[in-house]
């Protein structure tokens, strides 16, 4: 007889259902339609520690393939937005669970904090000016991960541990690093036409929109600890290679500016060819017929009759000038 054909899901996973595809359900052994956030992360995490066993030898292609599996069904039923949009084309006819828990409640429902500890929270915050999940974390009222696994409950959003998962090197490499550095993002894996992206904050829209026409697919966010992504910026995003890119973004625009006409370069063509001749002419007649009239009429000396001529010279030649240049 011969070898045994290896099935991961049944193999490794121990799902006897031998119908494929599996729905995200079925792959992370849940109940359908799940709700509890909590119970979906920890079916995740308890798959993907077994998975890894896997990870090195002969399978290790299979077990990266099933893990990166195992984060797009989590990713996806751990974001209420997708997650909705995903049971309606399953057949869910109720509406799911109504409403979102913020970050305080979830986080004293878990028994994470007291009402005391979260009040002292709210103080530190107010004084420092700091937001209340930071508080909690500076004051050390809580891990980062339990603080971040809330605040992405709170905002209806995935949360995800970097060490969970392989990060894959093309996408690394083809991911702006300024944008990496100035909004603490990595790229963690592309599900369907969108790239995962994990940040310790929701992305400003305008961010979105620049990694969009970059890059060329949808982004979504994925909630993760701001230790876990700097540990990350700092190996594959260094310093140097923003500078590069701003270097090379500072040639770029330097190169498109030589190629169309320059404001400030017009403006001395213009200069060039403003008609002098008419500027000059109209300050001396000004002067002229200031002098004379200060002179003569009024009988004023030569100095006393110069200076005042000079100044409404000046300003009659100024007003052509602007005059002139406006018409330009």
């Amino acid at each position: 007889m011969g070898e045994k054909t290896l099935d991961v899901y049944r193999d490794w996973l121990g799902i006897k259902d031998t119908n494929r595809p599996l729905n995200y359900y079925q792959l992370l052994r849940l109940k359908m339609f799940e709700d509890d956030v909590a119970k979906i992360r920890q079916h995740y995490r308890k798959l993907n520690a077994h998975v890894r066993k896997f990870a090195t030898g002969q399978y290790w292609e299979e077990s990266q393939r099933l893990l990166n599996e195992l984060a797009r069904a989590m990713l996806t039923l751990t974001d209420q937005k997708r997650k909705a949009e995903y049971d309606a084309s399953l057949g869910r006819k109720d509406a799911g669970p109504a409403g979102r828990r913020t970050l305080e409640q979830i986080l004293v429902a878990q028994g994470v904090l007291t009402s005391e500890q979260l009040q002292k929270a709210r103080n530190y915050a107010m004084v420092v000016g700091v937001e209340v999940r930071d508080a909690i974390c500076q004051q050390k009222l809580a891990s980062q991960e339990e603080v971040m696994q809330a605040y992405a409950e709170a905002e209806g959003l995935p949360y995800l541990n970097l060490k969970e998962i392989q990060l894959d090197e093309k996408l690394l490499e083809s991911f702006p690093a300024l944008i990496a550095r100035q909004h603490s993002c990595v790229p963690v894996l592309v599900d369907e036409q969108d790239l995962i992206v994990a940040s310790p904050n929701p992305l400003a829209p305008e961010v979105e929109e620049e990694l969009r026409l970059r890059l060329g697919v949808r982004v979504r966010v994925a909630i993760c600890t701001p230790t876990a992504v700097n540990e990350v910026i700092q190996k594959y995003f260094p310093k140097e290679k923003a500078q590069a890119e701003l270097a090379g973004r500072g040639t770029a625009s330097s190169a498109a500016a030589t190629a169309r006409p320059q404001p400030v370069r017009a403006r001395k063509e213009q200069l060039q060819q403003m008609p002098w001749q008419v500027v000059l002419l109209v300050g001396a007649v000004v002067f002229a017929a200031t002098s004379l009239y200060r002179s003569l009429i009024q009988g004023t000396s030569y100095w006393e009759a110069v200076w005042p001529a000079a100044l409404l010279g000046g300003a009659a030649a100024g007003i052509t000038f602007l005059v002139l240049w406006l018409k330009k």
